[in-house]
């Protein structure tokens, strides 16, 4: 009886030692060389590295959203537009307006939908002013804070936390300012939020 006790435990532990052993440095995620300071200390932090324009981006989105709505208590979840190119700029930028205006949840998914679905660029100031309109920003409203200290003190700090990571594309997933996950690293879009899981829970196991 005894014998049959301990296969049946061995049996019920051997599923739980392979997922655990299923993800590992360089398979899965990337362990960053110097960790990153995260800004909520108190809990586990998970950013991502995006740009509205890109398609990875935007098809990650869906994932995003419904990864985020059982979201748990101890994680914190932060959006951080990246600036690759110069047209990349204005987008970060709107990004940064819509956050400072308290509309970015109402707005993020749909500067995705406008650009990859209608296929409204959104890539210069007077574009992005006549779309910010739709959610009650004045014209002049927006453009004060497109062109505002606040916004370009942002952008400079991604810029530097990005550069920190070690980020060469989007989209990306920093865990904790820890590790890095990318489509290329969870193989695959679909994979990606099964590793962030798993290092969440790496985190908090420590």
């Amino acid at each position: 009886m005894k014998k049959l006790f301990s296969a049946l435990i061995l049996s019920l532990l051997i599923p739980l030692t392979a997922f655990a052993a299923e993800y590992s440095d360089g398979n899965g995620y990337i362990t960053l060389k110097n960790p990153v300071r995260t800004s909520t200390p108190d809990k586990i932090e998970v950013t991502e590295i995006f740009w509205y324009g890109c398609p990875h981006c935007f098809k990650l989105e869906p994932l995003t959203q419904a990864w985020k709505k059982n979201l748990p208590t101890d994680v914190k979840f932060n959006y951080m537009p990246a600036v690759f190119g110069r047209n990349w700029l204005a987008h970060a930028k709107a990004f940064h307006v819509a956050d400072l205006l308290g509309i970015e949840d109402k707005m993020h998914s749909d500067i995705f939908n406008a650009i990859h679905l209608e296929h409204h660029r959104l890539n210069s100031e007077d574009d992005l002013a006549e779309f910010f309109v739709n959610y009650g920003v004045s014209e002049d409203e927006f453009r004060k804070q497109y062109n505002s200290f606040a916004v370009n003190s942002r952008l400079s700090q991604a810029d530097a936390k990005i550069r920190a990571y070690g980020a060469r594309g989007v989209p990306g997933l920093v865990v904790n300012g820890k590790y890095l996950v990318t489509a290329e690293t969870a193989k695959g879009n679909n994979n990606i939020y099964n590793v962030v899981d798993f290092l969440i829970e790496k985190e908090r196991t420590k």
